[in-house]
């Protein structure tokens, strides 16, 4: 930022985890179930989920950027509703920053989640989310939200604005190694055996 510029106005962001909304200076996207076509690999079980679906968001993002530029940080809260497609858990897309060298914070709110991270080589963590925990997201991890429980999964973010997101990376490599499953009344993970490794 020049020394003439004006720096952006301070803003201040209402988190209702009851309603998965972020009120302020922020804004909305949202994915419904057609919109996931290919992230699960039962596709039979998928197909039969958009017969009986109701057209409601699967998930959604609102984000708050003030500012851009260098130094500049988006701040958001991610809502992902439960559910299961075959025996995986209701998921998020997931990405790499595109600039990967970038970290990300998340911090839950609300629900009880699990934090799939993969390295572009080849290590995998699954870190479970609920309402007091951060997980921090250091450069070079490809990661999505899973949603394990009954209620709404809801996680504040926060990252550099200049990171950027690489929101193919995961299709290209034919999914992530690790789907994270139904295990009686819990969640386990299991290898994908469609990966075939992160290209960058």
């Amino acid at each position: 930022m020049c020394a003439a510029a004006r720096p952006a106005e301070p803003a201040a962001l209402t988190v209702d985890p009851l309603a998965g909304s972020l009120t302020g200076t922020a804004e909305r996207y949202e994915k419904r179930l057609p919109d996931l076509d290919g992230l699960y690999r039962d596709s039979d079980a998928f197909a039969s989920a958009i017969r009986d679906d109701d057209g409601r968001p699967v998930y959604w993002v609102d984000s708050s950027t003030p500012e851009s530029g260098r130094g500049a940080l988006t701040i958001g809260l991610s809502v992902l509703r439960p559910g299961r497609i075959g025996d995986e858990f209701a998921m998020t897309r997931g990405h790499l920053h595109a600039q990967a060298e970038f970290a990300e914070l998340y911090y839950g709110v609300s629900g009880s989640g699990v934090m799939l991270l993969e390295s572009v080589d080849g290590e995998a963590r699954a870190i479970p989310i609920s309402p007091g925990v951060a997980v921090h997201v250091p450069g070079g991890w490809v990661h999505r939200s899973v949603n394990v429980g009954d209620d709404l999964l809801v996680t504040v973010f926060a990252y550099a604005t200049e990171a950027g997101q690489d929101y193919g990376i995961i299709e290209r490599a034919g999914g992530m190694k690790q789907l994270i499953v139904a295990d009686g009344d819990g969640w386990t993970t299991r290898l994908n055996p469609d990966h075939g490794g992160y290209r960058v």
